[in-house]
């Protein structure tokens, strides 16, 4: 067993991943920024270190200052949590180089997982359901281009090699349109991610965000943990997620279960990781794979009682799987909430002091979050300061038991969103189940005309 943790991340997933260290007897060390002295993970931690100023440029990017944070206080391992240096595999690389045990897939993994264009061709090569597409890289030829995207058929979508969480891409409607796509997505994934690299796939007009949790152990063991729908999103930022998705049958989940679980074991997948398709008509495609704990997983731990960072933490200390699939059950429906400082109607978003905060509870009903009353939220990072889940026997008790949590939430002193969540609960859409991923947007619009209507 692991002896000594740094954790490298902030927030709800840092206390979550102390957490997990304390209870299997882990000591831990919290890395802090300077804006972060105050966040609760790092007064519970056994010991902290600062490692820069507030932008995250000179901190929790700041891969020397991390790595010297796990070399002065004698750690044996680093966990990454979501977001920052999660899925950067020079980072990896350099934990590894270093002397130190990476809490995720090995640096070669994540480099292949990264590159978008490689992922698919490796994904296609183990079996895995893809988009149809370009099938690697696009050239500066433009007749070529319009050849691809005749041969794909409109509307198409130019995506960025190296990019993610929704950016680096662009809908393509008409032949006439795609030059113009193809360079000026070349030109903004170059100054987002150091790669103009882009390929070409079919746009769906109506799919659903479903994707697949893995565990893998790198010894040649794997499992599934059934599926997620996390089709609620704005600006291709999730908003709400669940577990299981709707109207997935037991027949599909252990076909694409399966599928997924022999591409890990083909590529010999480390950790706990997360297979993305879009579903459409009935069938998978794939789209990517996150090689990091994601920011759903509760949804995925409610319903199977399985805890994955705690799993993480066990295959980083080099044991073998000791969960079967058969010992997975998915039981009951779990839906996430993110709770965000920002407006509810504009989206800005909304730092400042926490004057009081209130949790709800009552049965089936957890709450992820780092804040607490006094709690300063910083301007310098993403606004989610939690993340509130629920657990039913079926979907229908999830979304009553949401809606009650969601009403004896009380965050004072800053907006959050949680009157959007509210609607989200109440909306008769959402209640349905199986919507797709422009939903959301299109209802977000929809009020938005009728408020100004009314003005």
């Amino acid at each position: 067993m692991l002896d000594k943790v740094v954790i490298a991340n902030r927030g709800e997933i840092a206390l979550r991943i102390l957490r997990a260290c304390h209870a299997l007897g882990i000591r831990t060390v919290a890395v802090h920024s300077t804006v972060d002295r105050n966040l609760k993970h790092v007064a519970m931690a056994d010991e902290s270190v600062c490692i820069g100023p507030a932008p995250s440029s000179d901190s929790y990017l700041n891969m020397a200052s991390i790595i010297a944070a796990a070399e002065v206080t004698d750690a044996q391992a680093i966990h990454p949590g979501y977001g920052f240096l999660s899925e950067n595999a020079n980072f990896a690389e350099r934990v590894e180089q270093s002397g130190f045990i990476f809490i995720g897939p090995r640096p070669e993994t994540i480099r292949l997982m990264g590159d978008k264009v490689e992922a698919i061709r490796a994904m296609k090569a183990a079996g895995v359901p893809c988009v149809p597409g370009s099938g690697g890289p696009l050239g500066d030829d433009a007749a070529t281009n319009i050849q691809i995207g005749g041969e794909i058929g409109y509307p198409v979508i130019v995506k960025a090699a190296g990019g993610g969480g929704g950016r680096g891409m662009r809908v393509v409607q008409t032949e006439a349109a795609l030059a113009t796509a193809v360079a000026t997505t070349k030109s903004e994934a170059k100054a987002a991610f150091g790669n103009d690299m882009v390929y070409m796939e079919k746009f769906l007009e109506n799919p659903r965000h479903v994707e697949i949790q893995v565990l893998a152990d790198g010894q040649g063991n794997a499992i599934h943990l059934g599926e997620r729908d996390c089709s609620m999103q704005r600006r291709h930022q999730k908003v709400v997620e669940e577990a299981p998705a709707p109207g997935i049958s037991e027949q599909q989940r252990a076909e694409i279960g399966k599928v997924c679980v022999e591409a890990c074991i083909r590529i010999g997948y480390r950790g706990a990781g997360t297979f993305e398709f879009l579903y459409e008509d009935g069938r998978f495609y794939f789209i990517e794979m996150n090689t990091r704990i994601q920011v759903e997983h509760p949804v995925t731990e409610m319903v199977t009682g399985i805890d994955l960072v705690r799993e993480q933490l066990l295959i980083a200390s080099g044991q073998k799987l000791s969960i079967r699939q058969s010992d997975v059950v998915m039981r009951g429906h779990a839906i996430e909430c993110r709770i965000n400082a920002e407006d509810p109607d504009n989206f800005m978003p909304s730092p400042g002091l926490v004057t009081h905060f209130h949790s709800p509870g009552g049965p089936g009903v957890r709450v992820d979050s780092h804040i607490y009353e006094g709690y300063r939220v910083p301007p310098n990072y993403d606004s989610m300061i939690g993340k509130l889940i629920v657990h039913g026997a079926d979907r229908a008790q999830a979304i009553a038991r949401m809606r009650v949590a969601l009403s004896e939430m009380v965050v004072d002193g800053i907006k959050t969103n949680v009157p959007l969540q509210q609607r989200i609960l109440t909306d008769k859409g959402f209640e349905a189940g199986g919507q797709n991923i422009h939903y959301l947007e299109k209802r977000l619009a929809e009020r938005k005309e009728k408020t100004l209507s009314i003005l």
